[in-house]
């Protein structure tokens, strides 16, 4: 991994941690976290971080199909 990917890696994690802090504190709900994810997955590209939303999205879409 480039100086460069572990930056933007780096930048993501630390972002979207502080915004699943707020999640859990109740500042802001799930939607929103979910969104900024988004966001910040667009903004960043990180590699590990891409790899890790795909699994949560296919987590997420495996649990409402299996209800």
């Amino acid at each position: 991994m480039s100086s460069e990917h572990f930056k933007r890696e780096l930048l993501y994690q630390s972002t979207v941690a502080i915004a699943r802090t707020m999640c859990r504190e109740g500042l802001i709900t799930e939607d929103e976290l979910r969104r900024i994810d988004e966001m910040f997955l667009e903004k960043y590209q990180p590699l590990l971080g891409e790899l890790d939303a795909r699994v949560r999205k296919n987590a997420f879409t495996a649990s409402l199909t299996s209800t």
